[in-house]
């Protein structure tokens, strides 16, 4: 988090927290506003920032703000927005700025005297190095407006049906509308993510009424717009696009083209949820919600490798250093929150982040332990949610999937502790006693599998703590073949609908060797939502629906979200364990490539790595592949090859 150029500045987290409020209020359900149902922080609104300067010779500077303050050079007060100067010699300056209804902010104008980094900002209770972001570094900007780029997008076409016309923009829209009449006074407009549901007057979720030629509409996210009541000719709409730019480096395509569709259609689906933050869904919650954005940094590491987002959402969902309850009120999201710093840390390696981070980090997990029994298992509270997932599941007491989960955050405690020199016995002690009693109470023998819950005596067995138990390592090969036969290859344990826990699931399978079984889950899952018109992937998907009921949740009939972030995983599970790349050290300094390919004939793809591409070539039976920089090697076959920068590696 360094700038050598002007940027604005701030308390670090606070434009973070602030935006993050204002993302977390702009649901809207059919014509009702709804903020989110959780305790939402906002930035500090006082904050000083400081700087000492050694000067050789005088220099001018101006001091631009959002809010209300002054500058102090050496004791002096000046007003805001005026050229300054400081002469040779030592000079400490103060800048002062209060904003009582925004992100209280400053960018320096100067040659010597800037807004880069090295100013420290202070809430009067705490000082930390200030806290800047990309978005913002030019001084006509304010970083409590995000300047989104737009695109037209015109429709692909317009249908009389129903008494009335029917718009079809081909994409997923996430924006305005700009409405034309040549008839009527006024119009309605009926927005969908499906025709289906843009054609339902009734019950629609987007609905605008008594629209005209100079109406303000509100950005929503749509693919269809039905206008009622009117003729083919008398109505044209064009959509305004809004957006966010950032660069993808990523390209899949190889001889299967459902597989290259699956990637684009991902790829689209996790562009638009990524703007500022990683949010659900356009259309629907727009929120930000840590189990989402926990799968979406994975999956935005294969494709736009965007760190800034990331740092953004993690900051975001934390909040202010006081907890006054769980993120999203789901445990399993708090606990997710802290399991994914570690995975930033070892995609960037970005050491002043995790610092800047670690304290929030150290007081979430001590929340956690707050909430533990004798046994060290951790349980919901009044007003908590155990979530997990949306399948049937005992939750009749203590469960085993929150606890596989507080290991893992113990285990990312004693890992980032040791980057930082932290002290972490503690950790190391809860994690040897929870993983005792873990697999005192919750691995059943009989069952060759975790159990969901061991109070209530029920002994159900469900995917999801078998999953995770796989995917962070609790267990030996022998338990790891046991939970595959008895719990992922077994039909009569209830099978996973949502794209949520299917991105766990086929994450386990593949650590497990089970690649050739994944490769058709993406044909069929992931396929199967093409078939029925997808532009991009949903919340939940059950290959049994169909019709209306395909779009229904949450007892609504259009409730579920047709371009939900977590829908994305395909760029994953092809990145990490078909071309099987990896970093083996932080921020990709060395990195490891193990392709499991057989089920493709040819394939061209590029990867992401820090500062840096990876390209993988097959035909037929022979590999080429390609780094832009060195620290990579290839395991294939059981050799290893290095990967030289810039050098192909060619394995017949």
């Amino acid at each position: 988090m360094r700038t050598k150029n002007s940027a604005w500045l701030w308390y670090p987290g606070d434009f973070e927290i602030h935006q993050g409020m204002l993302q977390n209020f702009r649901r809207e359900e059919r014509g009702m506003g709804w903020p989110a149902y959780w305790y939402i922080d906002d930035c500090n609104r006082n904050v000083k920032f400081m700087r000492t300067y050694q000067l050789k010779e005088s220099t001018q500077f101006t001091v631009h703000a959002k809010g209300t303050g002054y500058v102090a050079i050496n004791e002096r007060k000046y007003r805001l927005g005026d050229k300054l100067t400081c002469e040779p010699g030592e000079n400490q300056i103060e800048i002062h700025v209060g904003n009582i209804s925004g992100l209280p902010s400053i960018y320096i104008e100067g040659s010597v005297i800037k807004s880069d980094s090295g100013w420290i900002a202070s809430n009067f209770v705490n000082d930390a190095p200030a806290g800047h972001d990309p978005l913002f570094t030019q001084p006509y900007q304010d970083p409590n407006v995000i300047d989104y780029q737009t695109k037209m997008v015109v429709p692909v076409s317009r249908q009389a049906v129903d008494g009335g016309v029917l718009f079809d923009f081909g994409r997923a829209v996430n924006g305005t509308l700009t409405v034309t009449l040549a008839g009527p006074r006024s119009v309605t407009l009926c927005y969908g993510e499906s025709e289906t549901e843009a054609r339902d007057v009734e019950r629609c979720y987007y609905k605008q009424e008594s629209v005209n030629s100079t109406t303000p509409i509100r950005k929503r996210a749509f693919r269809y717009v039905f206008v009622p009541n009117v003729e083919l000719g008398n109505v044209d709409l064009t959509a305004i696009h809004e957006f966010v730019p950032k660069t993808n480096p990523s390209s899949f395509k190889s001889d299967n083209k459902l597989i290259n569709q699956i990637w684009d259609v991902s790829t689209e689906t996790l562009n638009l949820c990524s703007d500022v933050f990683f949010i659900d869904g356009i259309k629907r919650d727009r929120w930000i919600w840590a189990g989402d954005a926990y799968q979406a940094n994975f999956i935005n590491q294969y494709s736009f490798f965007n760190e800034d987002i990331d740092k953004r959402t993690l900051l975001a969902l934390r909040g202010q250093e006081d907890i006054k309850q769980h993120m999203n009120t789901i445990v399993d999201y708090s606990m997710l929150w802290v399991i994914g710093i570690l995975n930033h840390y070892q995609m960037t390696g970005d050491k002043d982040f995790l610092e800047m981070i670690y304290p929030k980090m150290e007081s979430m997990v001590q929340y956690f332990i707050k909430q533990t029994n004798d046994k060290g298992f951790i349980y919901g509270r009044k007003n908590d949610w155990i979530f997990v997932d949306w399948s049937e599941m005992d939750k009749d007491g203590t469960v085993a999937a929150e606890q596989i989960l507080l290991l893992e955050d113990y285990k990312t405690m004693l890992a980032c502790g040791k980057v930082l020199g932290k002290e972490v016995d503690t950790y190391q002690k809860k994690y040897d006693q929870l993983y005792s009693n873990l697999m005192t109470y919750f691995w059943d023998d009989e069952k060759g599998a975790f159990i969901d819950c061991y109070e209530s005596g029920k002994r159900h067995v469900t995917r999801h703590a078998n999953i995770f138990a796989i995917l962070f390592d609790m267990v030996d090969e022998d338990k790891q073949q046991s939970i595959l036969n008895n719990v992922l290859l077994n039909d009569d344990i209830t099978q996973i609908t949502t794209p949520y826990f299917k991105f766990f699931e086929q994450d386990a399978l593949c650590k497990l060797g089970e690649q050739k079984r994944v490769y058709q889950v993406l044909l069929n899952y992931w396929g199967g939502m093409l078939d029925r018109g997808a532009v991009t992937f949903w919340e939940e998907f059950d290959p049994s629906q169909h019709g209306k009921e395909m779009y229904a949740m949450y007892g609504d009939p259009y409730g579920k979200s047709l371009c939900h972030a977590w829908g994305a995983s395909p760029i994953y599970l092809l990145g990490r364990h078909f071309i099987g790349l990896r970093p083996t050290e932080p921020g990709y300094k060395t990195f490891k490539l193990t392709p499991v390919l057989d089920e493709f004939k040819k394939l061209h793809t590029v990867m992401p790595i820090k500062d840096g591409t990876v390209t993988v070539d097959k035909t037929n039976e022979q590999l080429t592949i390609t780094a832009s920089r060195a620290g990579g090697s290839v395991d294939y076959k059981g050799q290893t090859y290095e990967l030289k920068a810039n050098q192909p590696t060619v394995i017949a």
